[in-house]
């Protein structure tokens, strides 16, 4: 939030606390390049589909207006939602197709960024972002940083090797095995509290596996240093269709919640984008980009786009 720019100094250990609980992480192709902690631009504007809605571009701010430009940032780690695309720096995938029709109809221009996980929320806090399209789940805690529009729905979901891969059914069977997961997400928050529960209970505990990208995690998978690895369900999904027969999914899928655009509370443009995310459903751009990339189960209802956060 730029406003609160020379707050953040006083605050910044309490921002990152809070990043780290709850919220998606990242799975990746095989064309996935690992993110980077350093923002790489990559590509702008919208596919050319939609265009500027009046009434969405008038509750953009005039200085976001002059400006033209949304700085989106995900962490392209996490197919289909959010990848690098075969040329090697572009990022695609569902929320940044999202994010470029969103400006289009906003009236204006999308630079979508990757970033570590991690850095997205306080890079919106410090005014570094304008916008987080990162399969964030939407949480009370992160409400207290950013505002949330939420346009999507995903559980977790458990995969492991086809061959010599563990059975389990949900949580309480992780107890003595070892997990890989993405540092920030929900995913590391549930695997650290299982294996409290675990030890708790007299069990052994989860041996939870912290690395900066889902692309990572799921090499310690596939290298045999993990025998589960956790990931939001249409990720899961995609990795597991992606692997070629090596991953299969286990258990069952738990905890659907919404993902939300993350938007720093200053910004102003927390209406616009609810609005814009409503206009893009109701001409259908919305589901043609779900079914785009195979996610079509995660789409919500018009009554469910809703504000979450002081903007509300």
């Amino acid at each position: 939030m730029r406003t609160f720019r020379s707050r953040l100094a006083g605050t910044a250990s309490l921002i990152l606390a809070l990043v780290a609980i709850g919220g998606c992480g990242s799975s990746s192709s095989s064309s996935s390049a690992t993110a980077s902690s350093t923002a790489i631009a990559t590509s702008a504007g919208s596919t050319g589909a939609v265009a500027a809605d009046a009434a969405v571009a008038a509750q953009v701010p005039a200085a976001v207006k002059s400006r033209g430009t949304l700085t989106v940032a995900a962490d392209a780690s996490y197919a289909p939602n959010e990848f690098i695309g075969p040329d090697g720096h572009t990022v695609v995938g569902m929320d940044a197709d999202l994010s470029k029709e969103l400006a289009a109809v906003m009236g204006l221009k999308a630079n979508v960024v990757n970033a570590t996980f991690d850095t997205i929320i306080p890079g919106l806090a410090s005014g570094k972002y304008d916008l987080g399209a990162s399969s964030f789940t939407d949480t009370k805690a992160r409400e207290k940083v950013v505002d949330f529009v939420d346009y999507f729905e995903a559980g977790t979901s458990f995969f492991t090797k086809s061959s010599g891969g563990t059975a389990i059914t949900g949580l309480p069977d992780l107890c003595g095995k070892s997990v890989s997961v993405e540092s920030g997400t929900t995913e590391e928050t549930d695997a650290k509290a299982q294996s409290a529960k675990c030890k708790a209970q007299g069990k052994a505990a989860v041996n939870v596996l912290v690395y900066p990208t889902q692309s990572a995690a799921n090499l310690a998978l596939s290298s045999g240093r993990a025998q589960i690895s956790m990931a939001d369900s249409p990720v899961a999904a995609y990795q597991v269709k992606q692997s070629n027969g090596a991953f299969k999914l286990v258990g069952q899928t738990y905890g659907t919640a919404p993902y939300g655009l993350a938007i720093p509370k200053s910004l102003g443009i927390t209406k616009a984008v609810r609005t814009g995310v409503l206009a893009l459903i109701k001409d259908g751009t919305y589901a043609s980009i779900l079914a785009k990339w195979g996610v079509e189960s995660g789409a919500i209802p018009a009554s469910q786009v809703k504000i979450n956060g002081a903007a509300s």
